[in-house]
């Protein structure tokens, strides 16, 4: 958020306040050691029981990797994540195809850009019942796809999704590797943050 020209408040799992704070990044990585379901024990954290409600009355948050999870195992977004196609923790560089604009999280984008992102997951894969599936599509929720193969089996190819507003959305690869080309493999990442900025400006 520093490097889209925000100010960074860093808040705790186990904070009961989100410290009035515009807008929230749910970072990738591990929750209490992924046992049981990955985001089940952590949806259950402290700081989500203000956040949970903030994101249903029109906070920005966005849930990366694990805080992709953790917004499923919310109900804030619809879905799950669960175990790779081939069982293998993924490590890659991967394109992915920016689906909808009109969120707080992608309005820098145009609808169809492919931008270069990095995946970073053993529990990456999307899953949502047919009619869900059907539902995300028709009504624009589908936030990315991965473009090029599927490196996980996600349903229909979707790196991520977002709830009905456009304020809450999850992705799976990680922006935050992808916003310096001297240190991720392009700056493409970087756009997800400056669109939240954006979103908070004009609120």
């Amino acid at each position: 958020m520093r490097r889209a020209g925000g100010t960074a408040v860093p808040l705790w799992h186990g904070d009961a306040s989100l410290h009035g704070v515009d807008a929230v990044v749910l970072p990738g990585g591990f929750s209490y050691g992924d046992y049981l379901r990955c985001g089940a024990i952590a949806r259950f954290a402290p700081v989500m029981t203000e956040l949970i409600p903030a994101a249903r009355a029109g906070l920005p948050v966005l849930g990366i990797c694990n805080g992709f999870q953790i917004l499923c195992e919310a109900h804030l977004l619809p879905g799950a994540l669960t175990r790779n196609e081939g069982r293998r923790f993924l490590n890659r560089v991967v394109q992915i195809s920016i689906e909808t604009v009109d969120t707080a999280w992608t309005s820098e984008y145009s609808a169809g850009q492919q931008i270069t992102v990095v995946l970073k997951s053993g529990e990456g894969r999307y899953v949502a019942d047919q009619r869900t599936l059907a539902g995300l599509t028709a009504s624009g929720q589908v936030l990315a796809r991965y473009a090029g193969p599927n490196p996980n089996g996600s349903a229909v190819g979707i790196a991520g999704v977002r709830n009905a507003v456009g304020n809450v959305a999850g992705l799976m690869p990680h922006p935050e590797h992808a916003i310096d080309a001297l240190t991720g493999p392009s700056a493409d990442g970087l756009g997800f943050f400056a669109s939240a900025l954006h979103a908070v400006a004009a609120g």
